[in-house]
């Protein structure tokens, strides 16, 4: 990602002419085209072509055009490879390093990496800027990647992605503890209208299923095990933070300080000691299952996990114990689909013991001006008893007969001999 702070000179300007005179390397047209794509950002938000400059303020550009006369270049980067034969390798790769050119990053890639150590023995299906590369791992999410050196391999291996034949695994460290101890989540994924570097949950996305099961407990954390059918982009991150458990360190799914929130107090700074160990997402790839291109025999891999996750959960199961206070998952609540808080088949005899209090209805108008009338006319009867007895006190001390008395408010206005 490339950021691009507005100097004063430029404010009031069409951002296409902005970028235009701050990326000299590309055409308008190319330009125009990231902003459509909407790859031109303020503060995570899609900015569209006419928008006019403001001050103080910076623009982020996630992807850069990929000139066509443009080459990746080789470079000798330390690979920590698992196996490798003609067809195919397998890489442990490192937490920190992104696996292809893009979103400002030109050098230090993985692909750099294979160029230099495998040479011309990759395939180029997805293009020269991705040798060898079927699937990919987020930047910080470290662990076994498959390489394919030949252009066959690389279809034989895709076809097992599509049909979902070929496995991987996962393992990370997350707050809380899930509903359930073995579950699948199914939510679509698609990116955050709102926010250009994030992905969400929403059933206009691409189908997104992950397994999971819990492989141990912790007072505010769970160690578990993934497994994907689909291969989304953030989709372990975020379908735990859907299920109401992110994962520690995760930056941009609510994984560090928020979370922190909804620790006990007396737990708190052990969390955050935690979170101290988590420099960014727990989350790596541990295993892998396939079938090999050319021998057509399953092969199995897998990797110790890296420094960090040992570290961490080494603290936790030290510093904290599943007897201890817990976490709170209240605060995750909004954010979860409605079907995770349905109450199961058994226990749907729970509203025979409850009785709900009365519902409290609200008078329509016509019904509040009815009220209001039938207390004027009871006032006035009221009143006019009390005067009907007065007069009859006083007929009877004067030994007359009483008077009709007509009710206040309707006396006639005429005299009704006139009207004879």
């Amino acid at each position: 990602m490339l950021s691009i702070r507005v100097t004063h000179k430029d404010i009031g300007e069409r951002l296409d002419r902005f970028l235009q005179k701050e990326l000299k390397d590309f055409s308008r047209t190319e330009i125009q085209k990231l902003i459509q794509n909407d790859l031109v950002l303020l503060d995570g938000k899609a900015l569209v072509k006419n928008f006019k400059i403001i001050p103080d303020i910076e623009i982020q550009v996630l992807e850069l055009p990929v000139q066509e006369s443009s080459h990746l270049e080789a470079e000798n980067i330390p690979l920590n490879i698992v196996y490798e034969d003609e067809d195919m390798a397998v890489i442990n790769k490192p937490k920190g390093m992104v696996v292809h050119p893009g979103s400002g990053v030109q050098k230090g890639t993985l692909a750099s990496a294979l160029l230099y150590h495998f040479q011309n023995n990759l395939s180029l299906i997805n293009g020269p800027f991705r040798p060898g590369i079927v699937h990919r791992l987020d930047k910080d999410t470290a662990g076994i990647m498959l390489v394919a050196k030949n252009d066959y391999s690389h279809r034989f291996i895709a076809e097992q992605l599509e049909k979902r034949t070929l496995k991987r695994t996962y393992k990370a460290i997350v707050w809380g503890h899930p509903r359930d101890l073995e579950a699948t989540i199914s939510a679509p994924i698609i990116r955050d209208s709102k926010n250009r570097l994030k992905m969400m949950v929403d059933d206009s996305g691409k189908e997104a299923i992950s397994h999971y099961r819990v492989l141990e407990l912790f007072s505010f954390a769970s160690f578990i095990e993934f497994s994907l059918e689909t291969g989304r982009t953030h989709q372990i991150r975020l379908h735990s933070r859907y299920i109401g458990n992110p994962i520690i360190g995760d930056p941009i799914y609510e994984g560090r300080e928020t979370s922190l929130t909804r620790i006990p107090v007396l737990m708190r700074e052990v969390a955050q000691n935690a979170l101290n160990l988590a420099p960014s997402q727990i989350l790596q790839a541990v295993e892998l299952s396939l079938i090999h291109p050319n021998t057509k025999k399953q092969m199995d891999f897998k990797i110790p996990l890296e420094e960090n996750f040992e570290n961490l959960l080494s603290f936790l199961r030290k510093e904290a114990p599943s007897d201890l206070p817990s976490f709170s998952q209240s605060f995750f609540k909004t954010y979860e689909s409605d079907r995770r808080f349905e109450i199961p088949e058994e226990d749907t005899n729970i509203e025979e013991a409850y009785e709900a209090p009365p519902i409290k209805t609200r008078l329509t108008r016509a019904e509040r001006l009815q009220k209001k009338k039938e207390r004027i006319a009871r006032k006035k009867e009221i009143e006019l008893e009390k005067l009907q007895k007065k007069e009859e006190k006083r007929a009877l001390s004067k030994g007359e007969k009483p008077e009709e008395i007509v009710a206040p408010g309707f006396e006639p206005t005429i005299d009704p001999n006139l009207l004879k």
